[in-house]
């Protein structure tokens, strides 16, 4: 895949994403997601769509900030920060409507104009410590 093609592909997902739209229509159907932190992987188009989904509206209400994103030949990666407020329970804590703010980066491979894999390399350990923390109703951030 070009430059170009994996460039105009990475603009419609990010796009998609943002306006919460079919942004899975940039997804191959066996497209792997894995959280890097914690190993765990999702798999499938649809799988993949509604974890993201989850945690973008279900768990959060959070919009991400776009910082950077380099492309190459077949590959992106995305620099990002998570804003959101808690709106769900996650990974046991219950919602207290914290708002949270969390630098991320998803590592992108693609091929034939579509995504095949994210690697996630978002801070888990990070967003439970301060849900669960004595800030968990002020704006969390970590740098």
């Amino acid at each position: 895949m070009s430059v170009e093609e994996t460039q105009l592909t990475m603009n419609g997902y990010l796009k998609a994403l943002l306006d919460r739209t079919d942004f899975e229509r940039y997804f191959a159907t066996d497209v792997v997601w894995t959280t890097m932190e914690t190993g765990d992987v999702v798999r499938g188009r649809e799988a993949v769509r509604d974890f993201i989904v989850a945690l973008h509206v279900q768990l959060f209400d959070a919009h991400p900030e776009v910082e950077s994103i380099t492309v190459a030949d077949g590959s992106a990666c995305l620099e990002a920060v998570f804003v959101g407020k808690q709106i769900a329970e996650f990974a046991g804590i219950a919602a207290q409507g914290a708002q949270v703010r969390l630098p991320y980066c998803v590592c992108y491979s693609l091929e034939n104009k579509m995504i095949t894999e994210l690697r996630a390399y978002f801070p888990i350990a990070a967003l439970v410590n301060q849900l669960s923390g004595p800030a968990n109703s002020s704006t969390v951030r970590v740098s």
